[in-house]
């Protein structure tokens, strides 16, 4: 497989990437890492005559800490983020998670915030970062910032919220609050999971005082399970989950595909789901 002939832009700014996107319309695409936008451009399925590559951009690097959230990047990698001294202080949770997307050689060039952009149904860091609450910040050149939270940025396979000329600029990840505990865990095929759970609880006085339980890689895009957190809420620490899971399963929005049938990837989601809050209570 080889790339298609194309124009490589180097913008030092994003009013001057915005600049380029403005000049060059449709025939022109954005990337960062390119994981997923060369591979397609290899095997004809998209076709560009200029891309616009972002990793200059001072705007979309660095990690640091903000009023209890982490702001991270949207040009920083996946191997960075699994090895940042604050994001392993902070939330070690997220460099766990980011350690087993795909395999090192896709980490070390591919970025958080290209993944989401991406959109790809079947993602780890999606369906983690809805359970933590996590919002998009985005930018167009000359614009001014705007926040969107991800369970709105995620329109469907492959689609966002992005307005023309956009930008994601980094991800504002809220730290959990004291005492809780995060559990994702997933099954796959190959280096792709095929389902993905991620697990947020906190527990007082025996009791579990919150739950989030989000669920992807199943359906169109992944979804947050309200009616199996709210099964969750009070109930005792020794409780068996099998209710939540059944309930997570039921809102999964599974659709049949190569990895399975609609029966199939619910019941794997029942599993995971029962398996990582067993675990998160432990």
């Amino acid at each position: 497989m080889t790339l298609p002939p194309f124009q490589l832009h180097r913008p030092g700014t994003l009013e001057e990437a915005t600049a380029l996107l403005d000049e060059h319309g449709d025939d022109a695409a954005l990337y960062c890492g390119g994981t997923e936008l060369l591979l397609l451009l290899k095997l004809g399925f998209a076709s560009f005559g200029h891309l616009v590559d972002l990793k200059q951009l001072d705007e979309l690097r660095g990690v640091r800490a903000e009023n209890g959230t982490l702001v991270v990047g949207g040009a920083v990698t996946h191997r960075a983020l699994e090895r940042d001294p604050l994001v392993l202080e902070r939330l070690p949770a997220l460099a766990a998670m980011e350690r087993g997307v795909a395999n090192v050689r896709v980490r070390n060039v591919g970025t958080l915030g290209g993944n989401l952009c991406f959109a790809d149904p079947h993602s780890d860091p999606a369906t983690f970062l809805l359970a933590l609450d996590a919002e998009v910040e985005c930018r167009r050149g000359g614009g001014s910032s705007r926040r969107i939270p991800l369970a709105d940025f995620l329109v469907g396979p492959y689609q966002t919220s992005l307005g023309p000329g956009e930008v994601l600029t980094a991800l504002r990840i809220p730290v959990p609050a004291q005492g809780s505990r995060i559990v994702h865990r997933k099954f796959r095929f190959h280096e792709r999971p095929a389902v993905t759970v991620t697990c947020v609880v906190r527990v007082e006085n025996g009791a579990i005082a919150e739950a989030r339980i989000a669920v992807g890689s199943v359906g169109p895009r992944p979804v947050r399970a309200v009616e199996a957190e709210q099964k969750l809420a009070g109930a005792p620490v020794g409780e068996p989950p099998a209710a939540a899971a059944e309930a997570a399963a039921g809102v999964a929005d599974a659709v049949e595909d190569a990895n399975g049938s609609v029966e199939y990837k619910e019941n794997l989601v029942r599993v995971l789901v029962e398996r990582a809050l067993t675990e998160a209570l432990s």
